[in-house]
């Protein structure tokens, strides 16, 4: 994988956002609640419209601003939150909240997700999300071999991915790689239906 400037992605979500408050429909943003959606909170361009936030976001929100990091204003969805008055408004939610019931007060909605998952053929259309932003945590190929060459190291043990792919280049490239298994079996966008409902109304 090669990702993308993150600059570009920002650009990409804000004309999304604009495009979809202009007609009239909010921007459900589906990113995991840990990191991933506060990286977006920090770029988006916030003077464009409200940022309603699911409960689980919001928890870690909270937790990032009590340690002085600063983040844009943001609602709490809660159950007695009236959408209609915050017309074009971003939300930002998690995956599990994308497929149930959370996801359904925000009527007239354009929905996306933010991960480096989007850059695998299939996987927005298997969510039915309207777009698509490949935004991910994880080094891409050319990161992964920087960070290899400036570690000086000789022996590499790689997990967690392509490994078998990997070693290979990296023991042609005169490495002494090394797979090792671990009981992690990857993350995914796949979180069970309703696994953080209650959190949103919290």
């Amino acid at each position: 994988f090669k990702w993308d400037q993150q600059d570009d992605v920002i650009s990409q979500i804000n004309h999304w956002w604009q495009r979809n408050k202009a007609e009239g429909r909010f921007s459900v943003l589906g990113a995991y609640a840990l990191g991933k959606a506060q990286r977006i909170l920090a770029n988006v361009d916030s003077s464009i419209g409200p940022i309603l936030t699911h409960g689980a976001i919001e928890n870690t929100n909270e937790v990032l601003r009590a340690q002085g990091i600063t983040l844009p204003d943001t609602v709490r969805v809660t159950q007695d939150l009236n959408a209609k008055n915050f017309p074009g408004a971003l939300v930002l939610a998690t995956p599990a909240g994308m497929g149930g019931p959370w996801v359904r007060r925000f009527a007239d909605r354009s929905t996306a997700f933010a991960s480096g998952w989007m850059s695998m053929r299939g996987v927005r259309r298997r969510r039915a999300a309207d777009r698509g932003f490949v935004m991910s945590d994880h080094a891409d190929w050319e990161g992964l071999n920087s960070a290899i060459v400036a570690t000086g190291a000789e022996r590499v043990f790689v997990t967690h991915g392509y490994t078998s792919i990997f070693s290979r280049w990296l023991k042609e490239e005169g490495y002494d790689a090394h797979i090792v298994e671990t009981e992690f079996e990857g993350e995914g966008l796949e979180t069970p239906e309703g696994a953080d409902e209650q959190e949103a109304d919290q």
